[in-house]
């Protein structure tokens, strides 16, 4: 699909989008029909754009650039390079939300792989990310379930239940919100691109 080089360069293009998009928090604004009453005035939703970074290269540079940017982001992480949201280093792996990083692997690697199925359209590229969202989800809450299963439990004090909304249920509708701008992004710069 793509030679070498431009998947090595799409993979350096999606470390440097995970790692910035790890420390920017995503906002949105209100509905425009309220801006004459209160002026446009932005939200808070929760979430960084770590996710829509992930899926974005997936998106654009196909799913081996998209799972090799993870795999170095996970890398540059676990030696001690603070590119994680609370530092980095080889404990990162006892934290309970150390399953939704390793999920990015999978996670860019399907969207990448959905992503170029079919012409790039605004549906298929939604489908894509949902998928890759939802892959990243699967594989967080499945490392919850076995860090509670095994002795080195998570740090946060947490049940499974509370850890897995925490992690997944409140994170999802700001995450959610984030697919949406990159759906767009992507057609757009899929189309630019003509590919």
């Amino acid at each position: 699909m793509f030679a070498a080089s431009n998947q090595l360069l799409w993979s350096m293009i999606g470390l440097l989008l995970t790692m910035g998009g790890t420390f920017l928090e995503a906002y949105g604004v209100t509905a425009p029909w309220n801006w004459s009453q209160h002026g446009i005035q932005t939200l808070s939703l929760g979430v960084s754009y770590q996710i829509g970074a992930v899926l974005l290269v997936g998106c654009l540079g196909g799913q081996n650039a998209g799972a090799l940017s993870q795999i170095a982001y996970l890398v540059m992480g676990l030696t001690l390079l603070p590119v994680f949201a609370e530092g980095g280093g080889i404990g990162y792996v006892k934290l309970s939300q150390f399953g939704y990083l390793l999920g990015f692997i999978p996670g860019a690697w399907i969207c990448g792989y959905l992503a170029f199925k079919a012409r790039p359209r605004l549906e298929t590229l939604a489908f894509s990310c949902l998928c890759g969202l939802f892959t990243v989800h699967i594989c967080g809450i499945a490392y919850l379930i076995m860090s509670y299963l095994l002795p080195w439990r998570g740090t946060d004090n947490l049940s499974l239940i509370q850890a897995i909304l925490k992690y997944s249920c409140f994170a999802l509708p700001g995450q959610l919100v984030v697919v949406c701008a990159v759906t767009i992004v992507a057609y757009v710069l899929r189309h630019i691109m003509f590919y």
